[in-house]
């Protein structure tokens, strides 16, 4: 069982900035690849291994991310195009993913850069291996090349869940991970949307994962490592 010192039941904090009630686990805690499900105020499932000091880690390694539609995304937008010439092709679709995983590299070793922490490409002990992948990437209006002039209204952007896990760059071990869905860009009104507004709403969300990530780095380091036992 996974036991909370008292002293440290206000400050157990994943590493996506985590928030603990003092008694932390009442019942038989929930796992997932050896990692403990813990309260969190900013992302949907957050789930840490306990025993880990995360003071040694001074530089991280950005994996390249990976970046997936919806299922079925590309042919019910298809299928509901007004337009031969406003539906995405494959290489449409392609294109937009690359976008997306560009975008991501470049947010998460920046907002990691801005901080501090070295930007490296290969493993050491005191580097920490960050991956980040996108899943069920919904998007209102997508970039399509078309010559015909249209609008697209609608009240958000699109919607993605991100999933950005932390590991020891020398072994490999699984530290922590995080899993959280949004609707991005949503105004409450029907707005027109386009690939520049697209690029914006989700750079934003982008932006916020990973500034989460590295706030919650930072306040592990301010901790006590998390102790476990029977």
């Amino acid at each position: 069982m996974f036991k909370a010192k008292s002293a440290l039941g206000a400050v157990l904090i994943s590493i996506m900035s985590l928030s603990v009630p003092g008694a932390l686990l009442a019942r038989a805690p929930e796992t997932v690849d050896d990692l403990y499900k813990v309260d969190s105020k900013k992302f949907d499932e957050v789930f840490l291994l306990p025993g880990v000091d995360f003071r040694p880690y001074t530089k991280v390694m950005i994996d390249d991310p990976e970046v997936a539609f919806e299922r079925n995304w590309q042919r019910d937008y298809n299928r509901s195009s007004g337009s031969l010439s406003n539906r995405i092709s494959d290489r449409d679709a392609e294109r937009i993913l690359g976008a997306a995983r560009e975008g991501l590299a470049e947010v998460f070793a920046g907002a990691f850069g801005k901080a501090g922490y070295e930007v490296v490409a290969a493993p050491g002990p005191d580097v920490l291996r960050i991956k980040v992948d996108v899943i069920n990437l919904r998007i209102n209006a997508p970039d399509v090349n078309s010559s015909a002039r249209s609008r697209t209204y609608a009240r958000e952007a699109g919607q993605a869940k991100i999933i950005i896990e932390a590991r020891d760059s020398m072994s490999g071990a699984l530290l922590g991970r995080a899993v959280d869905a949004r609707r991005i860009g949503g105004s409450g009104f029907l707005t027109v949307r386009s690939r520049v507004s697209n690029r914006s709403d989700f750079g934003q969300a982008f932006k916020r994962w990973a500034q989460l990530s590295v706030e919650g780095l930072e306040a592990l380091k301010d901790t006590p490592p998390v102790s476990s036992g029977n």
